[in-house]
C-alpha cells in the first residue's frame, strides 16, 4: 500500500469517528495527534464490525457472509496485500506501527458474528470469554496504542473489557431478553431461583434483586482488577482510561440508583455528567 493511500484511508476513518458523535470521540483529543488518529482507526474498524453485524436489511445468513468476507479482507490486509475498502489500509498500517495482534481484531469479528443469533450463557465462564471477544480484545488493542509500563497491563485491560461489558449486560437485561438473548448466565438465574418472565418485569421481587445485586458485585470487581491501569498507562493513555472508567462507572452507579430498573426505561447517565467526565480527561491527573 501507498503512503497516499494509507493516509486518505486514515482520513476517512478520522471523519468516520467524527460523525459518531460518542463521547468517546471527544476524549481522544486528549491524546497526542498520532494516537488521536490510530484511535480513530481502531474506532472505525469497530464501528464497521459492528455495522455489518446489524444491519437488519440484510438476513442473518447475509450478515454472516459479510463479516467472513471482512474477516478474509483483514486476513489479506495484515498480510500486506491490497483491498479496495477504505478502512482496512489505516488498519493495516496500524497493527504494523504498533505491533497489534492482529488476532485481538479477528477475535472482535467472531465476538460480533456470535451475536448474530439468539443465544445464552450456561456458566459466567462461558459469558467470561463472550466478555474477552466484545470487549477485552478492544481493550488490548487500546492501551497498545497508548502505552504501557507494566506487562500486567494487559491483565487489567481485559477485566476492563469484562467490567464495561457487564455493566451494558445489565442495562440491557430487558432488551436483550425481547430479542432473544439472555446474557446472564444460567447457572445464576438458577442460583437465585429467577426465570425469563421474571427477568422481563424485574421489579422490587427479592430473587430478582439478589441476581442484579450479585451481577453488579461482579462487574464491580472486575473494575476493581482494572484500576491499577490508571498507573501503569502513559500519561496520555490515563486520561483518556479515567474518562471511560467515569462513564461506565457512572452508568453503573445509575443502575444500581434505581434499583436494578432496567425495564420501564433504559437507563442512562445524565447527558451532562456525560460529558462532564469526558471533559475530565484534560485536566491534570
Amino acid at each position: 500500500m501507498t503512503a497516499a493511500v494509507v493516509n486518505d484511508s486514515i482520513t476517512y476513518c478520522c471523519d468516520l469517528a467524527k460523525r459518531s458523535k460518542t463521547q468517546f470521540y471527544v476524549t481522544f483529543f486528549a491524546l497526542p495527534r498520532p494516537m488521536f488518529r490510530d484511535m480513530c482507526v481502531l474506532y472505525a474498524f469497530m464501528r464497521k464490525t459492528d455495522d455489518l453485524a446489524d444491519d437488519l436489511t440484510y438476513s442473518v445468513e447475509e450478515r454472516v457472509a459479510r463479516l467472513a468476507a471482512w474477516r478474509a479482507a483483514l486476513e489479506r490486509t495484515v498480510r500486506g496485500e491490497a483491498v479496495d475498502d477504505p478502512v482496512l489500509p489505516a488498519v493495516g498500517d496500524l497493527v504494523d506501527r504498533q505491533q497489534l495482534n492482529p488476532q485481538w481484531l479477528f477475535d472482535v469479528i467472531d465476538g460480533v458474528e456470535s451475536d448474530l443469533a439468539p443465544r445464552t450463557f450456561e456458566t459466567f465462564t462461558e459469558l467470561n470469554d463472550y466478555c474477552y471477544h466484545v470487549a477485552g480484545a478492544v481493550g488490548l488493542c487500546c492501551i497498545q496504542i497508548w502505552k504501557f509500563a507494566d506487562p500486567r497491563a494487559q491483565e487489567a485491560a481485559v477485566a476492563c473489557g469484562t467490567a464495561f461489558q457487564l455493566t451494558n449486560i445489565l442495562r440491557d437485561v430487558a432488551e436483550d431478553l425481547q430479542n432473544g438473548r439472555v446474557y446472564l448466565p444460567r447457572e445464576d438465574l438458577a442460583r437465585f431461583g429467577v426465570d425469563e418472565p421474571l427477568l422481563k418485569v424485574g421489579g422490587a421481587d427479592a430473587r430478582y434483586q439478589a441476581l442484579m445485586r450479585f451481577e453488579a458485585d461482579r462487574a464491580r470487581s472486575f473494575f476493581a482488577e482494572a484500576q491499577p491501569l490508571l498507573e501503569w498507562l502513559s500519561p496520555a493513555g490515563r486520561r483518556v482510561q479515567r474518562a471511560m472508567f467515569g462513564m461506565y462507572g457512572g452508568l453503573l452507579d445509575e443502575i444500581e440508583r434505581r434499583r436494578f430498573d432496567v425495564q420501564s426505561r433504559r437507563v442512562k447517565t445524565p447527558r451532562l455528567v456525560k460529558w462532564r467526565i469526558a471533559a475530565r480527561c484534560f485536566w491534570p491527573f
